[in-house]
């Protein structure tokens, strides 16, 4: 993706959650990647605060790992930022 539709897209995201949700609000962040135990765990480390509840599950073949992610986030803006800096 290159800048001007990664920054369209987090633009369009940030509308949507300002739409749908009062801040602070509890938001799902779901990662779906290749089964590697150290990923998840990199995945988590930048969960690793208070209240985060995380949640994985192994598809059928174990191929891939479903890493699931539900947290209060204070704006729109923070999970923007979350999503930037595991990417």
């Amino acid at each position: 993706m290159n800048q001007a539709d990664e920054d369209a897209f987090y633009k369009k995201l940030t509308v949507q959650l300002e739409e749908t949700s009062s801040w602070p609000s509890k938001y799902l962040y779901k990662f779906i990647i290749k089964t590697d135990e150290q990923k998840i765990k990199k995945i988590e480390t930048y969960f690793d605060f208070k209240g985060a509840v995380i949640k994985t599950n192994v598809s059928k073949n174990g191929n891939y790992t479903s890493v699931s992610i539900s947290v209060i986030m204070e704006t729109p803006e923070s999970v923007i930022n979350k999503y930037k800096e595991i990417a």
